[in-house]
């Protein structure tokens, strides 16, 4: 699939992964680190490519959350492990599937 083809959702359990009894599932948090320079902001992929001690600005981390219908509070991108995928790309599809986000899975 190409980068900027649209991935459809999976549906329905029957290529899920279980053990014994219950479903195994793949999730992730979501998160980036916006460096608040005195000049302006810069959104950093991986946190350790910049120097966040400095006197030059502050740092954030942004947590991504999502809603379902099913519950009242805010959760993290999760759902079914398939048996055709490695938990990472798991935790990758689910987290473009119910948050609309991508990016790299730090093991």
């Amino acid at each position: 699939m190409s980068s900027d083809a649209v991935a459809e959702a999976r549906k329905g359990r029957l290529k899920q992964r279980y053990d014994k009894e219950f479903r195994l599932v793949a999730g992730c948090v979501p998160y980036r680190v916006r460096v608040n320079k005195k000049d302006d902001d810069e959104v950093v992929g991986n946190p350790c490519s910049s120097s966040l001690g400095d006197d030059t600005g502050t740092a954030e981390v942004e947590v991504l959350m999502i809603s379902t219908p099913n519950r009242a509070d805010m959760v993290f991108p999760k759902g079914g492990w398939e048996d055709d995928e490695d938990v990472y790309q798991a935790a990758s599809r689910e987290a473009m599937e119910e948050a609309g986000v991508k990016g790299v899975i730090h093991k």
